[in-house]
């Protein structure tokens, strides 16, 4: 056994500090969840239960098995923005009928559910996971279509939208489309290009165009029902396989369409039974000091998501800034880079290389935990390679073929977020602690460069340097950068699939690496050219 040694004292006066600004950053991001949560607010979820229908959520719950965990993802999508916090819409992972499948539902209580253009971005992340891990896509449609007034953003991108919807059929993945009420214009589409569609009897409306937007175009009087009722596509058009009485009537023939998918996983599954950490998961709430100058082990973090805190380092001596190696989470065989002390030399750069190349041949997944800098500047660092080093590393993270995990931590800067999996890297998934932090560099050396740069055009063209006017462009920078490098402002972008607790990690992974075995775990020994 090489169970890993905690250095954590949870009775210490950094561990205390380190928890109590970590509890008041999860207390900030409960407000903004709730926000996601109230959907339209009070008066318009008001209003559509009086209408007897279901909120997007309970939809889900009641899609979902019994007592079954639901993954939602970026649920702060939109944050920032002018748009209600969730985006008008709720995507998740769930288990149907034993099976793990991609699940959308539009919230109509937020204008009708009409997509803006971070429901679309939402949308497509929703997908592009479907595709990557073979799960089956039910989607829960209730939506007026495009946000009209940011049709721009909107109309030439969505057509990607009905796009992967017939590439997820083509490639054998299903989709199903539950109608739950007005499903208008593009939105239309959605049951259009699904392969099975249930309707409910005086309540789905599917058209391109509603009865006002045919009288402009036609001349022709027409109504909801003879237009697009559940009925009228039932037993005329043929657009509705399934014709449900009420919304639970939909859902229990949803979950009845799941279980006759026959569907099977393509990847080995986990290889070992479940045995919970040797350390209480309460503890990662103490271990990321709120200055991330300070440095942390990450090993900590490790003891607490992986089986038995059992954990086999590779080169524990080289490179020892960035900490490798290979452990299991529930059963789930996992190869771990963990950033140590932040910055990225040449060594670990190096380690990192072949330790990805090791587990694309071994077929192990890869899990990256985020503390870093960056690589490390500097003459001596330059002439000694570090350029090309860190090429190397980021080189075996773009050709990697075994699926990868992010999780950031703590910092995420510069060229060691790209080294480190980040978003652009294609991770399967990409979570954030609420401590973490990510952009080009700190706010303090990015401002200080700014500074430096102007400095010398300024003394450059013979003039003398405004000290104060300096002094304020430096702090306006640091506020804007430290505003753009918070996990909420970054999750609105889409930049994460979700803040998460530190104390769910394990779980969190626990569900994603059960979702990614849902296509084949496969290695490649097809890297691109190492600069040695």
């Amino acid at each position: 056994m090489t169970v890993i040694r905690s250095t954590l004292d949870p009775a210490g006066v950094d561990y205390h500090a380190a928890e109590g600004a970590m509890a008041d950053k999860l207390a900030e991001l409960q407000i903004e969840f709730d926000k996601a949560l109230a959907g339209g607010g009070e008066k318009y979820v008001a209003r559509h239960r009086e209408r007897g229908k279901m909120t997007a959520r309970e939809r889900i719950e009641l899609l979902i098995d019994e007592d079954s965990a639901f993954l939602e993802l970026c649920p702060l999508a939109a944050y920032g923005s002018d748009f209600q916090v969730g985006a008008s819409m709720v995507t998740g992972i769930g288990v149907v009928e034993g099976v793990e499948c991609l699940i959308t539902a539009n919230d109509p209580t937020v204008k009708g559910g009409t997509s803006n253009p971070w429901t679309l971005r939402k949308i497509l992340r929703a997908n592009d996971i479907a595709f990557q891990n073979r799960l089956p896509v039910i989607s829960l449609v209730e939506s007026g279509g495009a946000d009209l007034p940011t049709q721009k953003e909107v109309f030439v991108p969505g057509g990607r939208m009905f796009r992967d919807l017939t590439r997820l059929s083509a490639a054998g993945i299903p989709t199903i489309a539950l109608v739950f009420g007005n499903s208008t214009a593009g939105g239309a589409y959605v049951p259009g290009m699904s392969d099975h569609v249930v309707m409910i009897e005086n309540q789905s409306k599917v058209f391109l165009g509603g009865p006002p937007l045919v009288k402009m175009a036609t001349g022709e009087e027409s109504d909801d029902e003879s237009l697009g009722g559940a009925q009228m596509h039932a037993r005329q058009s043929g657009l509705a396989d399934y014709y449900a009485a009420d919304e639970q009537d939909a859902v229990r023939i949803g979950r009845r369409i799941v279980s006759r998918l026959n569907w099977r996983k393509q990847g080995p599954g986990p290889v070992a039974e479940v045995i919970e950490p040797r350390y209480d998961s309460e503890e990662l709430l103490g271990i990321v000091p709120s200055d991330l100058k300070i440095p942390f082990n990450p090993r900590d973090v490790i003891a607490r998501i992986v089986d038995d805190s059992d954990f086999d380092e590779f080169k524990p001596e080289y490179g020892s800034s960035l900490c490798t190696g290979w452990a299991r989470i529930h059963g789930y065989p996992i190869g771990i880079l963990a950033n140590a002390q932040g910055v990225l030399f040449s060594q670990e750069s190096q380690k990192a290389a072949q330790f990805i190349q090791l587990a694309n041949r071994s077929d192990t997944p890869l899990l990256f935990l985020h503390n870093t800098t960056g690589y490390m500047v500097g003459k001596e660092y330059e002439q000694a390679g570090i350029i090309k080093h860190g090429a190397m590393m980021i080189n075996a993270v773009s050709n990697s073929t075994v699926p990868h995990l992010s999780v950031l931590i703590g910092a995420s800067y510069g060229a060691g977020h790209y080294g480190m999996c980040g978003r652009a890297y294609d991770p399967r998934f990409l979570f954030a602690w609420p401590s973490a932090k990510s952009a080009v560099m700190g706010a303090t050396q990015l401002a200080g460069v700014i500074s430096i740069v102007s400095r010398a055009a300024t003394e450059a063209r013979g003039g003398v340097v405004d000290e104060a006017a300096d002094a304020a462009m430096r702090q306006m920078i640091e506020a804007q950068i430290e505003a753009e490098s918070v996990p909420a402002f970054l999750s609105g972008m889409l930049y994460d699939d979700g803040v998460i607790d530190p104390r769910d990690t394990r779980t969190v992974l626990g569900l994603c690496l059960s979702a990614i075995h849902g296509a084949p775990v496969e290695g490649t020994s097809n890297f691109g050219v190492f600069r040695m």
